[in-house]
């Protein structure tokens, strides 16, 4: 049985690529631990426990999006980010909300395919090399066309020449040297004549009509599959064959039940920039749908019936978590049954110079990490020392007291700028060069910065 992550352990994983912001980690921990426990216990108990949704509030660039990127990855659960600002109320153009559900059970049937996939890989490998065999192997001489007439009226054929033993052993023998020599892969640049599928989409959507719904797919069972001949490496038409022979060893239908199942009872949907559609509209004009689209959402979180192409999908049981940042608006501004259905409430906090201090240089994908890596591709070895990292860090908290906050997104702003000239003149450089930032490094650069140069009082 596969480990089902604690709390904990949880946290401990978010630690690795977010800077604090501990409530709001805490509290996605517990939600999705929840969602384990309510599975271990009796159907009649199941039925009876709905998951308690989130709403995180905090400022842009503190790390809720991050937060919702990092639990995609983290949890063997189906996963959905959607933006509510691309919904619009029923008969507006625009996305409908129901498709955030849609968008559910496809990730969940990707998940559920490729776990069946990896389950045939080794099938379906042995399938596609047969027929990489047939390809490669001279074809035998095609019959030569019949008289339609003696078909016909059942005159006597003439009858093929039967293979001798040393035909048979001779076919043999070099149909079991081709097997070798695509196992030992001496044969991928080999080209090859494959018969692939043609998709069969209209590529028409009904958007107009508040709806996303592509009539290619409605009508994909209906028409002919069609096929058509392309040449290819032997590497490249063995992972269009191994494709299709595990599309043949797996049963689709399980695979649709499975998906719609894991969806209704361990989907996560995460709704972002829910504060843009917060507000009451004081006049005509583009906001006037934020209340209808707010409407229009609630009967998805309290749990409705969604029609996919795939069959009826419940959303009872969906975990939703809403992000906002509420700079104009407040949670009050929701309609008050939609604030109702988030009963868990988390404020994330600003970020302090410590704060920025440790993104800098504590988590997995630190900016000042990605910086060194991207140089190090042209010769150039960057060294940041602490006194630097002190004071970029100094200089991002000040910026964003001073103009606005922006959170950590600061940080890409302030190291374009301090690292302009190098990242400039860096493909120029044949050997490798060693180049050390520190506080003085950082006070030079960003000086000849007209933005800097203005926040220069701000700084002590």
């Amino acid at each position: 049985m596969q480990h089902v992550l604690t709390p904990k352990e949880i946290v401990e994983q978010l630690d690795k690529y977010i800077i604090g912001q501990d409530r709001a980690k805490r509290a996605v921990a517990i939600a999705l631990r929840n969602r384990y426990r309510r599975s271990m216990l009796p159907p009649e108990m199941q039925e009876e426990i709905t998951p308690k949704n989130i709403i995180m509030v905090g400022p842009t660039g503190v790390g809720k999006t991050e937060i919702a990127r990092r639990l995609s990855k983290l949890m063997d659960a189906p996963f959905v980010k959607v933006e509510a600002t691309k919904f619009t109320e029923v008969g507006y153009v625009g996305r409908d909300v129901e498709s955030m559900v849609r968008d559910l059970v496809e990730a969940s049937i990707r998940m559920v395919k490729t776990s069946r996939f990896e389950s045939v890989k080794k099938r379906a490998a042995e399938n596609a090399e047969g027929r990489l065999v047939d390809l490669l192997l001279p074809q035998q001489k095609k019959e030569q066309p019949q008289n339609p007439l003696n078909m016909l009226f059942g005159a006597p054929q003439p009858a093929e020449p039967a293979e001798t033993d040393e035909e048979k052993i001779k076919k043999l023998s070099r149909r079991e040297q081709t097997v070798q020599l695509l196992k030992d892969k001496k044969l991928e640049n080999s080209i090859v004549e494959v018969e692939v599928q043609e998709n069969n989409t209209l590529g028409l959507e009904l958007a107009g009509m508040g709806s996303d719904i592509n009539l290619g797919d409605m009508f994909s069972g209906l028409l002919p599959k069609k096929t058509k001949k392309r040449k290819m490496s032997v590497g490249e038409a063995r992972t269009i064959l191994e494709q299709e022979e595990a599309e043949k060893l797996i049963d689709m239908d399980e695979v649709t039940k499975t998906a719609i199942e894991r969806a209704e009872q361990h989907g996560i949907i995460f709704l972002d920039e829910i504060d843009k559609v917060a507000g009451k509209s004081m006049s005509a004009g583009p906001d006037i749908s934020r209340e209808g689209v707010q409407r229009d959402i609630l009967p998805i979180v309290e749990g409705t019936t969604v029609v996919t192409k795939y069959g009826p999908v419940k959303t009872d049981y969906v975990l939703f978590i809403a992000a906002g940042a509420f700079h104009v608006s407040k949670i009050s501004d929701l309609i008050p049954e939609l604030q109702g259905r988030f009963p868990i409430k988390v404020e994330l906090e600003n970020l302090s110079t410590e704060d920025f201090r440790k993104i800098l240089s504590q988590p997995e994908n630190a900016i000042t990490k990605q910086y060194e890596a991207l140089l190090s591709v042209e010769g150039v070895k960057l060294i940041f020392k602490e006194d630097a990292l002190d004071k970029i860090a100094e200089v991002s908290h000040i910026m964003n007291e001073a103009t606005e906050n922006i959170g950590a997104r600061r940080l890409h702003t302030i190291m374009e700028n301090l690292l302009d000239d190098i990242s400039y003149h860096a493909g120029e450089v044949t050997p490798e060069v060693e180049v050390v930032v520190d506080a003085k490094y950082v006070n030079e650069h960003l000086k000849n910065n007209e933005k800097f140069m203005n926040l220069s009082k701000f700084i002590l």
